[in-house]
């Protein structure tokens, strides 16, 4: 069996998430594969977007709505994987749905591994709507980790 050579990784900034980032960066230190951290976002409505300048003045509504929250959460990921001993670090930022985005993330990278968090698995919403884990597995052409977080 050959090592990992590309691991894709999702975040939301969870602590969760923070913790799967961990055990991604572990396994790419350890098989020196390429650790690519990616976040989904959903674009903002104008009514999200009004309701933040409203609240928070134009100057600074920009950082919480549209993608800046999803590209924080990569940067700290990425700090987090790099005190792990991952080298090789790229980070992606898509937007869409937590699935699609992260299908096309492994795609684009032609990645071997796909590493999630397993919150929302236990949960009752999850058992009935479904939930970003069981989801990726089921539907992830490359391995899945499921790292236990919650």
């Amino acid at each position: 069996m050959t090592a990992y050579q590309t691991v894709v990784v999702g975040t939301d900034g969870s602590d969760s998430s923070f913790r799967a980032v961990d055990r991604a960066a572990a396994i790419a230190a350890d098989t020196g594969a390429t650790l690519v951290i990616a976040s989904a976002f959903q674009p903002p409505d104008n009514r999200d977007v009004e309701r933040a300048r409203d609240a928070l003045g134009d100057d600074v509504a920009y950082q919480v709505v549209g993608s800046n929250p999803a590209e924080e959460s990569v940067r700290t990921a990425a700090e987090r994987a790099r005190k792990q001993g991952a080298v090789k670090i790229e980070t992606v930022v898509a937007e869409g749905e937590p699935v699609p985005a992260l299908a096309r993330v492994v795609s684009e990278h032609k990645a071997d591994l796909l590493v999630v968090g397993n919150r929302g698995l236990n949960t009752l919403a999850g058992r009935i709507l479904g939930s970003v884990p069981s989801e990726a597995a089921r539907k992830s052409p490359v391995d899945v980790l499921i790292v236990h977080t919650t």
